[in-house]
Protein backbone atom coordinates (compact mmCIF):
# COMPACT_ATOMS: atom_id res chain seq x y z
CA UNK A 1 0.00 0.00 0.00
CA UNK A 2 1.31 3.47 -0.91
CA UNK A 3 0.75 6.70 1.41
CA UNK A 4 -2.95 7.55 1.12
CA UNK A 5 -3.44 10.98 1.44
CA UNK A 6 -6.29 12.77 3.88
CA UNK A 7 -8.54 14.76 1.25
CA UNK A 8 -8.26 11.70 -1.14
CA UNK A 9 -12.38 11.31 -2.69
CA UNK A 10 -14.05 8.83 -4.38
CA UNK A 11 -17.57 8.47 -5.90
CA UNK A 12 -19.69 5.66 -7.05
CA UNK A 13 -23.12 6.63 -8.55
CA UNK A 14 -25.79 3.51 -8.85
CA UNK A 15 -29.58 3.70 -10.76
CA UNK A 16 -31.81 2.23 -8.12
CA UNK A 17 -33.55 -0.51 -9.05
CA UNK A 18 -35.87 -2.84 -7.49
CA UNK A 19 -33.76 -4.70 -5.89
CA UNK A 20 -32.46 -2.26 -3.81
CA UNK A 21 -35.08 -1.20 -2.22
CA UNK A 22 -36.12 -1.95 1.11
CA UNK A 23 -39.37 -3.82 0.26
CA UNK A 24 -37.36 -6.09 -1.35
CA UNK A 25 -33.89 -6.12 0.03
CA UNK A 26 -35.13 -6.25 3.73
CA UNK A 27 -38.98 -6.13 4.82
CA UNK A 28 -41.89 -6.64 2.60
CA UNK A 29 -43.97 -4.25 4.80
CA UNK A 30 -41.43 -1.37 3.77
CA UNK A 31 -42.61 0.76 1.18
CA UNK A 32 -40.21 0.94 -1.84
CA UNK A 33 -37.68 3.48 -0.64
CA UNK A 34 -33.88 2.85 -1.60
CA UNK A 35 -32.67 1.12 1.09
CA UNK A 36 -30.25 2.02 3.67
CA UNK A 37 -27.83 -0.76 3.77
CA UNK A 38 -27.54 -0.46 0.28
CA UNK A 39 -27.25 3.81 0.38
CA UNK A 40 -24.11 3.08 3.31
CA UNK A 41 -21.56 4.37 0.13
CA UNK A 42 -18.87 1.67 0.90
CA UNK A 43 -18.11 1.29 -2.99
CA UNK A 44 -17.37 5.34 -2.52
CA UNK A 45 -14.86 4.87 -0.28
CA UNK A 46 -13.06 2.18 -2.02
CA UNK A 47 -12.85 4.10 -5.21
CA UNK A 48 -11.33 6.99 -2.78
CA UNK A 49 -8.45 3.98 -2.10
CA UNK A 50 -7.85 2.13 -5.03
CA UNK A 51 -5.21 3.75 -7.15
CA UNK A 52 -3.06 3.44 -3.59
CA UNK A 53 -3.53 -0.63 -3.44
CA UNK A 54 -0.89 -2.92 -4.67
CA UNK A 55 -2.08 -5.73 -6.37
CA UNK A 56 -3.58 -8.17 -4.59
CA UNK A 57 -4.65 -5.94 -1.90
CA UNK A 58 -8.69 -4.74 -1.14
CA UNK A 59 -9.99 -2.81 2.01
CA UNK A 60 -13.07 -4.08 3.86
CA UNK A 61 -15.89 -2.09 5.84
CA UNK A 62 -15.04 -2.16 9.61
CA UNK A 63 -17.67 0.58 10.97
CA UNK A 64 -20.11 2.66 9.44
CA UNK A 65 -21.98 5.44 10.99
CA UNK A 66 -24.79 6.86 8.49
CA UNK A 67 -27.73 8.77 8.79
CA UNK A 68 -30.55 7.99 6.13
CA UNK A 69 -31.84 11.84 5.47
CA UNK A 70 -34.72 11.20 2.67
CA UNK A 71 -36.62 8.48 0.98
CA UNK A 72 -35.35 8.02 -2.87
CA UNK A 73 -37.37 5.82 -4.70
CA UNK A 74 -36.81 3.25 -8.38
CA UNK A 75 -35.33 5.06 -11.14
CA UNK A 76 -33.34 8.04 -9.48
CA UNK A 77 -29.85 8.49 -9.57
CA UNK A 78 -27.99 8.11 -6.04
CA UNK A 79 -24.35 9.50 -5.83
CA UNK A 80 -22.23 8.57 -2.70
CA UNK A 81 -19.18 10.26 -2.38
CA UNK A 82 -16.31 9.37 0.16
CA UNK A 83 -13.36 11.66 1.28
CA UNK A 84 -10.48 10.00 3.32
CA UNK A 85 -10.53 11.62 6.81
CA UNK A 86 -7.78 10.05 8.63
CA UNK A 87 -5.29 7.56 7.95
CA UNK A 88 -3.60 5.21 11.03
CA UNK A 89 -1.48 2.65 8.85
CA UNK A 90 -3.88 0.07 7.77
CA UNK A 91 -7.13 1.49 8.97
CA UNK A 92 -8.67 4.31 6.98
CA UNK A 93 -11.61 6.51 8.13
CA UNK A 94 -13.47 8.63 5.63
CA UNK A 95 -16.63 11.23 5.71
CA UNK A 96 -19.12 9.97 3.34
CA UNK A 97 -22.09 11.40 1.99
CA UNK A 98 -25.21 10.24 -0.54
CA UNK A 99 -27.14 12.25 -3.42
CA UNK A 100 -29.86 11.91 -5.26
CA UNK A 101 -29.44 15.12 -7.84
CA UNK A 102 -29.08 18.25 -5.62
CA UNK A 103 -30.44 16.80 -2.45
CA UNK A 104 -28.50 14.81 0.22
CA UNK A 105 -30.19 11.42 1.22
CA UNK A 106 -27.75 10.30 3.42
CA UNK A 107 -24.18 11.17 5.45
CA UNK A 108 -21.85 10.21 8.29
CA UNK A 109 -18.66 8.37 8.48
CA UNK A 110 -17.12 4.81 7.32
CA UNK A 111 -13.83 2.97 8.25
CA UNK A 112 -12.33 0.65 6.52
CA UNK A 113 -8.98 -1.84 7.12
CA UNK A 114 -6.40 -2.81 3.90
CA UNK A 115 -6.10 -6.32 3.61
CA UNK A 116 -4.37 -8.47 1.70
CA UNK A 117 -6.85 -10.54 -0.20
CA UNK A 118 -4.58 -13.93 -0.41
CA UNK A 119 -4.11 -13.85 3.45
CA UNK A 120 -7.64 -12.80 4.23
CA UNK A 121 -9.16 -16.13 2.06
CA UNK A 122 -6.85 -17.96 3.77
CA UNK A 123 -8.46 -17.53 7.03
CA UNK A 124 -11.55 -18.15 6.00
CA UNK A 125 -10.54 -21.58 4.93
Amino acid sequence: MRQIPLGAKGSFSLLVQPEHLADRFKDATLPPVFATPVMIMENAALNAIRAYLDPGESAVGTAVNVRHLAATPVGRLVTGEAEVSKVDGRQIEFTVRATEGAKEIGAGSHSRVVIDVAKFARRLE
